[in-house]
């Protein structure tokens, strides 16, 4: 059992590193600036008086509501299929590596675009009101008062959907790609040891969640870092 253990452990590692890792990172980074766009875009909310404005936004809003609602309401591996295997047919063929990264990118935007969105929302409207009346234009209002605020409210969520976004890579294996799972498969397939091999990348998928899991505490203590600072400076004008 070790002898295995310690033989095929480095390829499914090596697996990990090269296609886990890469397409949770990847997927993440481009979900989360879908989601940061259509978050800020659904509470932007032009003045009906500008009614083309106002037209063409509600147009987009309709369109950005539907795709949360797409997204949110099927299964992941429907997504992948329909995106690599069935796009095909009406001539867009994308490879397996790029169609796991869009798929998941786009699955991670729609259910972080409601964290995001939550996240500024619970930002006192005060906030808005005082960086107005300092002048600060809408843009500096929302980069550097609101979304410092909003990243500590969002980031725990978001860590989870992290976690939970390196687990869901293992469905990459159904389209061909060759991540940790599916080497374990393959192994599998030639020592069948079904119970020892799942058990070790189950493991595996242990360990990186478990390296996330520490890297979401030491964020929120970073992030919290100001409140911290603000409940002292209370304390010592008390």
């Amino acid at each position: 059992m070790w002898k295995i253990i310690i033989d095929v452990t480095p390829q499914i590692l090596l697996a990990g590193l090269q296609y886990t890792v890469t397409l949770s990172i990847l997927s993440f980074i481009f979900g989360l600036i879908i989601a940061t766009v259509v978050a800020l875009f659904r509470r932007e909310k032009p003045k009906q008086h500008n009614q083309i404005a106002y037209i063409v936004w509600l147009i987009l809003d309709t369109f950005l509501r539907f795709y949360v609602w797409l997204f949110r309401s099927t299964p992941l591996l429907v997504q992948l299929f329909i995106i690599f295997y069935g796009l095909p047919s009406i001539g867009l063929q994308i490879g397996a590596f790029p169609a796991a990264v869009i798929t998941f990118s786009l699955n991670v935007g729609a259910y972080a675009s409601e964290t995001v969105r939550a996240a500024l929302d619970s930002v006192p409207q005060a906030q808005w009101e005082a960086a107005a009346t300092l002048g600060l234009s809408r843009r500096q209002t929302i980069f550097e008062i609101i979304f410092p605020q909003a990243i500590r409210i969002a980031l725990p969520p978001l860590s989870n959907e992290f976690i939970g976004l390196v687990k869901d890579t293992s469905l990459a294996s159904t389209i061909t790609i060759v991540e940790m799972f599916a080497i374990t498969q393959q192994i599998t397939a030639k020592n069948y040891q079904p119970l020892l091999m799942y058990s070790i990348v189950a493991v595996i998928y242990a360990f990186f969640s478990t390296i996330l899991v520490f890297l979401q505490k030491y964020l929120e203590k970073r992030t919290s870092r100001y409140l911290k600072a603000s409940s002292l400076l209370g304390e010592n004008n008390d």
